[in-house]
């Protein structure tokens, strides 16, 4: 067990999520709209017409990218590795793409924004989240295909 958490970095995860948890807050308490990447997401590309203003959204998504892009010149590379092939992340994103479309939000939207304000939906799809991530692992380990 001991070997699984080799590499993990806590002090960044929770940096990390202390600025996560920021940005969800100052855009709700500041603008009065939720964070969920998803929703912001479709906005942007006019998928809907409903939620933030589109250039809020725009904004949004381009800075997803951008904020990456300067933690990576501020303190180098990251490394991502993705050990299944290009094809499996590719069927991944359009499989989670098409769960937020049918959950009404994203793990973001639900987990960070939707159950900080105590949202029944959100405390049912968050423990969905989990229990199916929990059960996918089980299996993928099962059949040898996990860590």
């Amino acid at each position: 067990m001991g070997d699984v958490f080799a590499n993990a970095m806590p002090v960044q995860g929770l940096i990390g999520g202390l600025m996560i948890g920021t940005a969800s807050a100052i855009m709700l308490l500041g603008l009065g709209r939720i964070a969920g990447v998803s929703g912001l997401a479709a906005r942007a590309t006019g998928i809907t017409v409903d939620g933030a203003p589109r250039p809020l959204a725009i904004a949004f998504v381009v800075g997803l990218p951008l904020g990456a892009l300067l933690v990576a010149l501020i303190l180098g590379p990251v490394e991502a590795r993705f050990e299944q092939g290009l094809a499996a992340l590719v069927i991944g994103g359009l499989v989670v793409g098409f769960g937020t479309r049918l959950g009404s939000g994203c793990t973001s939207g639900h987990g960070v924004c939707g159950m900080s304000r105590l949202s029944a939906r959100s405390l049912v799809a968050t423990a969905s989240f989990m229990v199916t991530g929990f059960a996918t692992v089980a299996v993928m380990k099962a059949l040898g295909l996990g860590l």
